[in-house]
C-alpha cells in the first residue's frame, strides 16, 4: 500500500474516532530487574503462528507484544510494515538498545529510526524496556512509518499525531495505563495532552514539532508528505 493510500485511509478512519470522541467525556519504569509491565495483569498467549510472523523482526516477547497491540488500531499498516509491508520489502528489525552506542547525542533520544545495508531498525531506548506494552506499540506505530533515509517536518507532524492516536485508543480502553509510572507513559500522555488539545488534530502537535530543536534544518516535505503546508 502506498504512503498516499494508507494516508488517506487514516485520516478517513481518523475523523471518524475524533467524530465519536466529541460527544464522550473527557478520558481522564519499574527499576531495571522487575518484571516487565505489559499493561495486564493477564496477556493473551502468543502461538506459534505469531511468534513465527516475527521471527524476521525480533525475538523480544516485550516488543512482540508491542507490535501486536497495533492490531485493530489506525495504526494497524504499522504493524504490517513491521512484518515487511514497507519501501523496502523486508521486515523491520526491533530492539532494545542504549542509543548512545549509535552515537552519544542519541542518549536521551525515546527511539530511532535506522536504515543500514537496505533494512530498516527500530532501536527503543533500553530504558524503556520495561514500559507498558500499548505505550511502546504507540512508538513502534511512529518510528515504522519512517522507511528511508529522508525525514521532513511534514512526516515527523504526521508520526507523532499517528502516535498520539493510537496512545489515546489505547487508553480509552485501558485508562488505567496513563497512571503506570514509566519515562515512556510520561511521554505519549503529554502527546496526547497536545492531541485531545486540538480537538483530535495535529494542530498543538505540529507547533511542538516546528519548535522542537532536534528537526530544525529539516526540509518541509519529504517523499510521500509534500501535501501540506506548514
Amino acid at each position: 500500500m502506498s504512503f498516499k493510500r494508507f494516508k488517506n485511509i487514516f485520516l478517513v478512519l481518523f475523523a471518524f474516532y475524533a467524530f465519536s470522541m466529541q460527544g464522550a467525556d473527557a478520558i481522564m519504569e519499574p527499576p531495571a530487574g522487575q518484571p516487565p509491565k505489559m499493561g495486564s495483569n493477564i496477556e493473551p498467549v502468543l502461538t506459534d503462528a505469531v511468534l513465527k510472523q516475527y521471527k524476521g523482526s525480533t525475538k523480544d516477547i516485550r516488543l512482540i507484544y508491542a507490535a501486536e497491540s497495533l492490531k485493530g488500531t489506525v495504526a494497524d499498516y504499522s504493524r504490517r510494515a513491521i512484518l515487511g509491508d514497507n519501501l523496502t520489502g523486508k521486515p523491520i528489525k526491533l530492539e532494545f538498545r542504549d542509543l548512545s552506542t549509535l552515537n552519544p547525542q542519541y542518549a536521551n533520544f525515546d527511539a530511532l529510526g535506522w536504515k543500514q545495508r537496505g533494512r530498516l531498525n527500530i532501536f527503543i531506548n533500553i530504558k524503556h524496556q520495561y514500559a507498558p506494552k500499548e505505550a511502546l506499540a504507540a512508538v513502534l506505530a511512529h518510528e515504522a512509518i519512517h522507511q528511508d533515509e529522508l525525514n521532513s517536518l511534514n512526516e515527523e507532524v504526521y508520526c507523532w499525531t499517528l502516535e498520539a492516536a493510537v496512545w489515546t485508543q489505547l487508553t480509552d480502553d485501558k485508562p488505567e495505563l496513563m497512571e503506570i509510572s514509566s519515562a515512556l507513559v510520561d511521554r505519549e500522555n503529554t502527546i496526547k495532552k497536545l492531541f485531545v488539545k486540538g480537538n483530535y488534530t495535529s494542530k498543538y502537535i505540529k507547533k511542538s514539532v516546528l519548535s522542537n530543536a532536534g528537526y530544525q534544518g529539516l526540509p518541509s516535505r519529504s517523499p510521500g508528505f509534500e501535501d501540506e503546508d506548514l
